[in-house]
């Protein structure tokens, strides 16, 4: 791909809403396979970054060679012995962890700054084990147009080392992988050579420390495979073993074929130009690419979040229903309430000679029990609807969150404190209402009270006193506030499972936005691809 000049503003500015696009991405729910789709949508995002938006707006800039392989295949030495001196430090010498090399002409180091090419690396010009700097050298050993960089080992046993490597590569225009008879059939190599192919990475192979006796079937082994997989057009090249000096170079002859590849290409732009733009585009298309199958996870992620929060308001309306039903049925007054409301209502406290007399202990006994009884049919119903919603986000996703705020599997603890305050004002909104209508005895408006929560008429005694059609109409209201109070509670008990979910930023515009985003930039590829002054 070749952007003409007057689409590659239009490019980079795409790839920097696709950029925004992926950034946006959420995928916080352990769903099948989104642990794959994290690591994808890091590796994306870090590619935009590293390379694919600087390497757009630099496209001139010098060719960025990545040296990368396993342990032990010799690519630091490869290195040194390109550059005739020693840069980076091999074998033996290597510390646990590495801080990638980067050597370049002393005209080109302007193209190495930190807001061109891996932002997040400090630059220095000293030797530095420091896996988060990036070690300039420069040296009139590398042509202009050309850099080198001295990668961490693919199969490092640090891991720290093997991310590193893999992001190295990623922002390379090509990929000069090092390998030796010993290590060309491993696997993890062959994991990096694969993903080259698929984006259309630039790749050349050498292969080092091979004796002489086992160059020819081992190249030849090596060739197979190589086309077996997409990479039959790869230069491969051969680096014979030889004796290497104090300062860690092999002979100049043994690395020349190799050397004078790299100047050549140093020295023809359009060439230079050619491998950059094809790396580049292969790079574009695969992220563009894997952007739909994270699409995909974040529209699943939108699907889990809705279905989570479905199971949650299903959940707090059943509670909410059945409590409703608990204060129409009169199941409430039962056990002890009902015993204290019966003692109440034998008494004389309801009669017109009672209303008079003192039954303050019986009133406070009997509205202490339905008390009680509300607090424990608020608790019962938020208990279960906490439980039936853990249970429905076990089977869709929500394990996680489960595991990391098991408290949300209960009620709340602070539940039975607010249902007794929220009892006692219910009780005191309806006293007030019935000593509006005339009767100042609490008997009477506990005879309401107990009216509502038993699912009954009211007494008889408090209907006279109040009026009979007064009586049922401030019943009825009453019956309606408890309903509501009780409501409120079990709405903030569901309002624990919506922070939670809210809390996620699962924004479910997102999938739609990244498609679109990939898609424009796809169309700038199409146009180049198609439009004959931009070959």
């Amino acid at each position: 791909m070749t952007v003409p000049a007057t689409e590659s503003a239009r490019m980079v500015t795409e790839l920097v809403r696709l950029h925004q696009a992926l950034q946006a991405v959420a995928l916080p729910l352990d769903l099948e396979g989104t642990g794959e789709r994290r690591h994808d949508l890091a590796e994306i995002i870090g590619q935009l970054e590293d390379y694919v938006i600087p390497r757009m707006m630099t496209i001139d800039a010098p060719l960025l060679a990545v040296v990368g392989g396993s342990t032990g295949a010799g690519k630091s030495t490869l290195v040194n012995s390109l550059v005739g001196s020693r840069v980076t430090e091999s074998g033996l010498l290597r510390p646990t962890t590495r801080s990638p090399v980067l050597v370049h002409h002393p005209e080109d180091g302007h193209w190495f700054g930190q807001d061109r090419l891996l932002p997040q690396l400090v630059r220095v010009e000293h030797e530095t084990s420091d896996p988060h700097a990036l070690q300039l050298v420069a040296s009139d050993a590398v042509p202009r147009g050309l850099a080198i960089l001295d990668a961490p080992d693919v199969d490092s046993v640090e891991e720290q080392n093997r991310l590193l490597a893999a992001q190295l590569l990623a922002t390379a225009d090509l990929w000069l992988f090092v390998t030796s008879a010993a290590r060309y059939s491993d696997q993890v190599p062959w994991e990096f050579l694969k993903a080259a192919a698929e984006r259309s990475t630039a790749v050349a192979i050498v292969l080092d420390r091979t004796p002489d006796d086992a160059v020819q079937t081992v190249a030849t082994h090596l060739a197979r495979m190589l086309a077996a997989r997409g990479l039959k057009d790869s230069p491969l090249f051969i680096v014979h073993e030889g004796p290497v000096s104090d300062d860690g170079l092999l002979p100049a002859g043994h690395v020349a074929e190799v050397h004078d590849w790299l100047v050549k290409l140093a020295g023809d732009p359009d060439a230079r130009r050619t491998i950059a733009a094809q790396t580049l585009d292969g790079a574009i298309r695969s992220l563009t690419f894997r952007s739909h199958g994270l699409a995909d996870a974040a529209a699943a992620q939108v699907a889990a979040v809705e279905k989570l929060r479905a199971a949650v308001s299903a959940s707090y309306d059943d509670a909410i229903a059945a409590a409703a039903a608990a204060v129409g049925e009169g199941s409430v007054l039962r056990g002890d309430a009902l015993a204290a409301w019966q003692e109440l209502s034998a008494s004389d406290a309801l009669t017109e000679k009672g209303r008079k007399g003192k039954t303050a202990k019986l009133v406070e006994r009997a509205t202490d029990r339905i008390t009680a009884a509300l607090e424990l049919l608020v608790l019962e119903r938020a208990e279960a609807a906490a439980e039936q919603t853990a249970s429905e986000w076990r089977e869709c996703g929500g394990d996680q969150i489960l595991a990391e705020v098991p408290d949300l599997a209960r009620a709340s603890r602070g539940l039975r404190g607010q249902a007794g305050r929220a009892v006692e004002d219910w009780l005191q909104d309806t006293r007030d209402i019935v000593r509006a209508s005339g009767p100042t005895e609490d008997a009477v408006s506990t005879a309401v009270v107990a009216a509502v929560v038993g699912g009954t008429d009211v007494h008889p005694g408090a209907a006279q006193a109040i009026g009979l059609t007064k009586a049922v109409e401030i019943a009825e209201r009453a019956k309606a506030s408890l309903n509501s109070r009780i409501a409120s509670l079990l709405r903030a008990e569901q309002g624990r499972f919506d922070a939670v979910l809210d809390a996620l930023a699962i924004d479910p515009e997102v999938p739609t936005h990244l498609r679109q985003a990939a898609r424009r930039v796809d169309d700038i590829r199409w146009a180049a691809q198609n439009d004959p002054l931009g070959m």
